[in-house]
């Protein structure tokens, strides 16, 4: 069985997260890497896993540098000093959940050859332990924070108002510190740190957010979320509209116009609309910034909300992409560029499934190859192409669970899209 999906290793705390599984994790990053550096979110098992990650590096005669907690885009940042970096965080999954995300010095996830050589080690167990006199050491690593803030705000400006909801992960320790010393107004919810998120569920969805855009609609100016670890970032407009991750990779590119993008197999027909060169990937921001390295591409992001900006590093980075857009609020309303933004329609739905997955996807290879359709992409999932519409069926990296995505030029071919795509769904489960 795989241990990583497409964001790192994840799950269960006291399930498949153990302090066995951890400390294997530590001495196997350890075993390719001779100097670590450790950062983690406010989750209440981050200490426990942070302890089993350095046991594990030094047990193989590595250096692990502890920076405490992070963002994970400030963690991605400062593993240009270090051989790699280490991030604790189950990023939007709830309280209960944790994980490892592993990153090279240049900011990019450790890419699937690098995942197989580390699942490898874990699986045969082949750590060189040292002895006694070999062991690596424990290091304290200080400054992350204060670097990442300062590259940020040396670039950007803003004058605005701002409601910032950091769901009390460590973006409380950047993000509204940065959007102040940028000149914004800003006020806070959730900005406390504390990893059983008491005032809201850790992913950023417009369900989870209806404090933040009451604030807005009271306060004035705009809103701003982050998940649970900091690498999504989402907004909330002057209008008090909830905007998306793939309502902001449109706005990101109309506002950079760049002239080739990189886009998972979920984005939307609008950025076809909006640029000359559209490459398509796998979900998975590792996926975006290998397409991105590979082919010189400035820009790419996700409709889960996370953004990757080259010229600050090949990690999504919910933070920069907070501050670029109250930079953009400041220059001109983001409800009225909007507006402007080409939107068709688009509908997300999620199913539980318990079944063996095998099963599940045989049966959807099945039934998909009977489908009347132009074509049908098989990069991650099914994607079915249906001329005025496309609908996506894939098996989520992190969950148990299938996502589908559909999308359309008008509310009416949606519907029928959607309906025979539900029915397709819940038949193979």
């Amino acid at each position: 069985m795989s241990l990583f999906g497409s964001s790192g290793i994840r799950g269960k705390v006291g399930e498949k997260i153990t302090p066995e599984l951890v400390l294997s994790i530590g001495a196997a990053v350890g075993t390719c890497n001779d100097e670590v550096i450790i950062a983690k979110d406010t989750r209440t098992s981050g200490d426990m896993m942070v302890g089993a990650l350095v046991a594990g590096i030094c047990s193989v005669g590595s250096e692990a540098h502890c920076a405490g907690i992070l963002p994970t885009p400030t963690l991605a940042r400062a593993a240009g000093c270090f051989d790699a970096g280490v991030m604790v965080t189950a990023s939007h999954n709830p309280a209960e959940y944790n994980g490892v995300k592993l990153w090279n010095p240049d900011g990019s996830a450790f890419d699937p050859e690098q995942t197989m050589e580390i699942e490898t080690l874990i699986m045969n167990r082949s750590f060189p332990l040292k002895r006694y006199d070999e062991l690596g050491m424990m290091h304290v690593h200080h400054g992350a924070l204060d670097a990442h803030r300062e590259a940020i705000g040396n670039l950007l400006q803003c004058n605005c108002d701002i409601v910032i909801d950091c769901a009390s992960g460590p973006t409380s320790l950047i993000t509204p510190g940065l959007l102040s010393d940028m000149g914004g107004k800003v006020v806070s919810l959730n900005s406390q740190v504390d990893g059983r998120f008491p005032g809201r569920m850790p992913e950023p969805t417009e369900e989870n957010l209806t404090d933040l855009i009451y604030m807005v609609k009271s306060h004035g100016g705009i809103g701003l979320a982050h998940d649970g670890d900091g690498d999504r970032a989402v907004a909330v407009d002057e209008m008090g509209r909830y905007l998306g991750g793939d309502v902001l990779l449109s706005l990101f590119v109309d506002h950079m116009r760049p002239s080739k993008v990189a886009v998972p197999i979920d984005a939307s027909l609008a950025i076809d609309d909006m640029v000359k060169e559209v490459v398509r990937t796998k979900v998975g921001d590792v996926y975006i910034s290998d397409a991105m390295k590979k082919e010189g591409i400035s820009f790419g992001g996700e409709p889960s909300g996370t953004f990757v900006f080259a010229e600050q590093g090949y990690c999504p980075d919910g933070v920069y992409a907070a501050a670029l857009l109250a930079s953009m609020a400041s220059e001109g309303r983001l409800a009225d560029r909007v507006d402007a933004l080409p939107s068709y329609p688009m509908v997300k739905k999620k199913y539980q499934y318990s079944n063996a997955k095998g099963a599940i996807l045989q049966r959807m290879e099945d039934e998909v190859s009977c489908l009347e359709c132009e074509e049908v992409v098989t990069l991650d999932g099914f994607r079915v192409g249906l001329g005025d519409a496309w609908f996506l069926i894939r098996f989520s990296g992190t969950e148990p669970i299938i996502r589908l995505t559909a999308e359309a030029r008008d509310e009416a071919r949606l519907k029928e899209v959607v309906e025979s795509a539900e029915d397709l769904v819940k038949r193979c489960l």
